[in-house]
């Protein structure tokens, strides 16, 4: 199980959202039992060093660092994560190839996300020592592929372990993810209600308040789908795509949209990630809070199935 696999409590990894997953975040839910990850979004090296440095101060528990290979300072970064002997790299948009010998030299475990088979079996080439197979669902950067048929399919094309996300709220789900033969899971939206947040309350009170139907995916016709709440910048987003614009033209719409509606709070104009799981939250609570619920409520949802019988 990854827990074992990473030395931690639950096997549970906290997702790399960028302006959301702070030094002190990631600790918080390492603090709680799973991995906390600080995201690299938005962050150049020195600006990264001071999150790591936080996290260090708040937990004596591993955590990891997600880099989103499209960085501008990604270069600076790797040595960054190389120096500083971080113990669980995941990376997402692009390939770490280049970076992976080093990493490992000092010791760090690579998992890279991944939306597709082929991903998967170029990264495994790489040398990573486990995937992250993260479904449609999820909220950000998604790929076209649902968890379920994701993640079967990505078990059976490498011979590396596989973590499952996107569409991962309750036990329910975390135990249906282990029966797809998945080693433990990567979590965020559900998170994002938790009273360690560092987001913007109103953000969330509209995951909160938020239905099954609640999320949209903008940017397919740029190839870069991204899965948000339905709001005023969405519509405007939408009916400029139908309308075949310029890449400029709706760039400017999204330009500081996600800092908006993390700092700023704002719900009609601000880039509100999540995914489709919004619909689940009911109230917000500790991490620890979630996670043991998360555990619970797989435990149970296991035993359960012990007395189904076909």
């Amino acid at each position: 199980m990854l827990n074992e696999m990473l030395g931690i409590k639950y096997p549970i990894i906290q997702g790399g959202m960028a302006n959301i997953a702070t030094g002190k975040f990631a600790a918080a839910v390492s603090n709680a039992g799973g991995l906390g990850l600080i995201a690299t979004g938005g962050l150049d090296a020195a600006k990264l060093e001071k999150e790591i440095a936080d996290a260090r101060k708040s937990t004596d528990k591993p955590f990891g660092v997600n880099l989103m290979l499209m960085n501008p300072d990604a270069d600076n970064i790797a040595d960054l994560l190389y120096r500083e002997k971080i113990s669980v790299i995941t990376t997402g948009a692009g390939m770490p190839g280049k970076y992976m010998d080093k990493w490992k030299e000092a010791g760090a475990k690579v998992m890279p996300v991944v939306a597709s088979t082929a991903l998967a079996e170029r990264v495994e080439k790489q040398g990573a020592d486990a995937v992250i197979a993260e479904g449609g669902e999820s909220g950000g950067h998604v790929g076209d592929m649902t968890t379920m048929a994701l993640v079967p399919q990505v078990i059976d094309s490498v011979n590396i372990p596989v973590i499952a996300a996107g569409g991962i709220a309750d036990g329910r789900q975390f135990a249906a993810a282990l029966s797809l033969g998945a080693i433990g899971i990567q979590i965020g939206t559900c998170l994002l209600v938790s009273e360690e947040c560092p987001i913007h309350d109103n953000y969330k009170q509209a995951l909160i308040k938020a239905k099954d139907n609640s999320t949209v995916v903008t940017g397919r016709s740029l190839d870069a789908p991204v899965r948000i709440l339905k709001n005023k910048m969405a519509r405007d987003y939408l009916k400029l795509e139908k309308n075949a614009a310029s890449r400029d033209e709706l760039e400017q719409i999204t330009l500081g949209g996600l800092r908006r509606a993390v700092f700023d709070g704002d719900m009609n104009t601000g880039s509100v990630m999540t995914g489709q799981v919004c619909g689940q939250l009911k109230e917000i609570k500790t991490v620890a809070e979630i996670l043991d619920g998360l555990m619970d409520g797989a435990r149970k949802e296991l035993d359960r199935l012990k007395n189904i019988s076909l």
